[in-house]
């Protein structure tokens, strides 16, 4: 390989580089991806009471739409991880948004309820795999100023929002939720066109040992930006900092949490913890979801998208300031206090009030999480981990509309926020016990013995 003092790692090679051009396409192309997934995961709520009347379905029946995308979503994020990380991000990203594409277009064709409900539990199983774009553009981010640009994909989740509800108020009234459905597909289908043109990760290429190939995307990159890469040859970070070998927080922060030559029994251990606690949090959506069952349906849809604007604006600025795992911890404990006024009876104002602004701290935190599950892991197995912290938390998206239905029919509103008011505050303790702070770190590439 020649003088390793001549070589540069791949994030010297991105900070070199900078964020430019190339990266601003990347930003878009996976920003596509995630608005499409955001219309397809909330159209639900506009169809839902369509799709009751004209098949004369139950509440149990309606929920089971909802339950079904989780449960798709449930295996599709590990799946796809696997598929990701054993035969690159490029693929896995394209046969993601073909199974997207081709579920929201077939439910628009469902001649039953069964039919329906397996098409969208298709659809949730493509849906699941959106970990995999960010991850994608993640490896193509420089260090400096990672965690605010890698949050800015959410912009795009939240104009998805924003966008199917219009479409919805448009089309449902006069064409009917089927047309609503074919429509909410479309930017699917944009996005399997510009799969076509994108390239694979160089961190991923450099992890598989296809060096000459991520150089060359490295090349590619560099043009684009009007940037030269760094003097030498690309080498690995351990070539580079051989004395980083011992340190499990740079090298091996799945593995590890306190030495390197830790046994294997209890480094498998520290593995299902580290996931089970990324998973766990990983529920955020669902429990702030919750909230919004203990209102009507119109101020639910506003106060939700209107509330992850600022929530999204304090995840930028305190990632960089104060950290990940602090931002985390700090934000969801607080949603916790704003939860528990509605364990009784408030009027409209303030109940609007309190929903908004706990909305909006979790949805700070759970977007932080998302950023914090992809930069903890190696890039060799960064989609598998993430994917698998992601099917963990869709546990929760499954049960939540179920548990919320039960316990408001019952009329046990104290309970149920109550209920879910100790899983926020639990999953604010859990994020400060994570080993890790990623803040200003470089991303490691390989998983080390």
């Amino acid at each position: 390989m020649g003088d390793p003092s001549l070589g540069y790692t791949v994030d010297e090679a991105l900070s070199a580089v900078g964020f430019g051009t190339f990266q601003g396409l990347a930003l878009v192309f996976a920003g596509i991806s995630w608005f499409s997934e955001a219309m397809e995961m909330n159209l639900l709520s506009f169809i839902g009471p369509a799709v009751k009347s004209e098949w004369s379905l139950s509440p149990t029946e309606e929920s089971l739409l909802s339950t079904a995308v989780f449960g798709g979503m449930l295996v599709g994020a590990l799946f796809w991880g696997f598929v990701s990380d054993a035969y690159g991000r490029r693929i896995g990203m394209q046969c993601v948004v073909v199974v997207i594409a081709g579920g929201g277009l077939l439910s628009a064709f469902s001649p039953d309820y069964k039919s329906l409900v397996l098409l969208r539990c298709i659809l949730g199983f493509g849906v699941a795999g959106g970990h995999v774009f960010a991850s994608w553009f993640l490896e193509f981010v420089p260090s400096s100023n990672r965690g605010a640009w890698t949050l800015s994909i959410l912009v795009f989740w939240i104009l998805g929002e924003l966008f199917e509800a219009s479409l919805a108020w448009i089309v449902m009234p006069t064409l009917g939720w089927r047309w609503l459905l074919a429509l909410s597909a479309l930017p699917a289908l944009l996005v399997v066109i510009f799969s076509v043109f994108v390239p694979e990760s160089p961190r991923y290429l450099f992890a598989e040992g296809r060096t000459n190939e991520a150089f060359g995307i490295l090349k590619k990159v560099a043009l684009m930006n009007r940037k030269t890469l760094p003097a030498g040859i690309l080498v690995s970070d351990q070539t580079k900092h051989p004395d980083e070998e011992n340190s499990p927080s740079m090298e091996t922060p799945l593995l590890s949490v306190t030495r390197k030559k830790t046994n294997s029994l209890q480094t498998s251990a520290n593995n299902l913890f580290e996931l089970s606690l990324l998973g766990f949090t990983g529920n955020y959506p669902s429990i702030a979801a919750f909230a919004f069952w203990i209102h009507i349906c119109i101020l639910r849809r506003c106060t939700d998208d209107l509330g992850q604007i600022p929530g999204l604006i304090i995840a930028t600025v305190f990632v960089e300031r104060v950290g990940r795992k602090l931002t985390m911890g700090i934000l969801t404990i607080l949603a916790f206090i704003l939860i528990l006024p509605l364990s009784f009876h408030q009027n409209e104002v303030v109940t609007t009030a309190l929903l908004f602004c706990a909305r909006m701290l979790l949805f700070a935190a759970f977007s932080t999480l998302t950023m914090y599950a992809k930069e903890v892991y190696p890039t060799s197995i960064r989609a598998t981990g993430s994917g698998l912290a992601t099917s963990v938390g869709r546990i929760g998206g499954m049960i939540c509309p179920l548990v919320a239905v039960g316990l408001l029919r019952g009329c046990h509103q104290t309970l149920a926020v109550v209920l879910f008011g100790i899983v926020i505050l639990i999953s604010g303790l859990c994020v400060l016990l994570f080993p890790f702070e990623t803040k200003g770190r470089a991303l490691t590439d390989i998983v080390t013995k």
